[in-house]
């Protein structure tokens, strides 16, 4: 099966020729075989203005030589509180997409595409996905909730492949998934679901390059004095981490200043004491031990951190190691499972008025 893969960004359109084949395992039939092509698009301006028709005809143009696709697949916005899986898109949910502030760009084009093409347009595990269970939703204020924001499409991806390496299917398996980066979250998959997380930017998470990772309450007070909402949040999401403790969010020249660098080194320690602390509460969420551990994300190539927090938690759990993001290859393998009949499609409704 072939499926077009596209899959926006802030300054370009990635784009990838998928091939994927059924596995050569019959005990693990979603270790889909999956070969890309790559290729990109540059956006001439911000994501949510796009000249549709324009960038349209730019991502046919930029595939035109590939093998002809059985579907086109993209990354999806924020379609409401939804299951993961991948998801037919329809003008409907194109429409809804498209409004500001959801990111759709991705299924808007994919629509675009598949329409040119004739063939069926997919999102997978849209930026929405929100599995958790009941009490991880609760906080201990009346009228406030959890809300489960974090690398959806790539975390699991990565737990599925950390299942297939302890020879277990993810709907099988219980895998604790930090993806450790510019931004962080660590998330615990149970049976398939994603039942807990931690968050991501503002929201949660250890350190990251850029993230802050957990405040205090009276910390988070005294940072809102004479700041705007919008002010505090891009500081803590953007601002923080490893940029402000070093002055640079480079991970890989972090990596190599590391070694004489005494604020570098203080820096990195607190991110393994973090990102160690978050992968064991997610532990704790789960209903067993875990059948793994994975690291994923830009600072799992820092080859010294992933070290340290391996020789601290391989005692739970074997510790996989997927270095940099898989998105890609996450949604032809989500595409791919329909196309083969592995999965069905999902058919997404609009959420209720007022519904995030």
């Amino acid at each position: 099966m072939i499926a077009h893969v596209v899959n926006p960004g802030s300054s370009s359109v990635k784009l990838a020729c998928a091939s994927v084949l059924p596995s050569e395992n019959p005990a693990l039939p979603g270790q889909l075989r999956v070969t890309l092509t790559r290729a990109e698009v540059p956006l001439a301006g911000p994501p949510g203005e796009q000249d549709l028709e324009a960038l349209t005809q730019a991502v046919l143009d930029a595939t035109a030589d590939w093998p002809f696709p059985d579907a086109v697949v993209a990354r999806g916005g924020w379609l409401g509180q939804v299951a993961a899986g991948t998801y037919r898109v329809t003008p409907e949910l194109a429409r809804y997409a498209a409004q500001e502030g959801r990111d759709g760009l991705g299924s808007v084009l994919a629509l675009s595409v598949g329409e040119a093409r004739g063939v069926p347009a997919f999102v997978v595990d849209p930026q929405s996905v929100h599995e958790l269970l009941p009490e991880a939703r609760v906080t201990g204020v009346r009228g406030v909730t959890r809300e489960a924001r974090f690398h959806a499409l790539n975390a699991r991806v990565v737990a599925r492949r950390a299942a297939h390496e302890v020879g277990k299917r993810l709907q099988e398996a219980r895998v604790v998934v930090a993806h450790l980066g510019a931004t962080t979250s660590v998330t615990a998959f149970d049976g398939g679901r994603a039942i807990d997380t931690t968050g991501t930017a503002a929201g949660g998470g250890p350190m990251g390059a850029l993230q802050a990772g957990p405040l205090s309450s009276a910390a988070l007070l005294h940072l809102a004095e004479g700041h705007t909402p919008a002010e505090v949040l891009r500081r803590l999401a953007s601002e923080s981490g490893f940029l402000a403790l070093t002055g640079s969010a480079n991970l890989k020249e972090l990596e190599a200043r590391e070694a004489s660098d005494p604020e570098v080194q203080a820096a990195a320690a607190a991110f393994v004491h973090q990102a160690c602390k978050a992968i064991g509460e997610q532990c704790g969420a789960l209903a067993g031990r875990p059948d793994a551990l994975a690291i994923t994300g830009g600072a799992a190539r820092w080859e010294a951190l992933v070290d340290r927090i391996e020789r601290r938690l391989g005692w739970i759990a074997p510790v996989i190691i997927v270095p940099g993001e898989l998105e890609l290859e996450a949604l032809a393998e989500g595409a791919g499972r329909v196309l083969l009949g592995l999965e069905q499609p999902r058919d997404w409704t609009p959420p209720p008025d007022g519904t995030p």
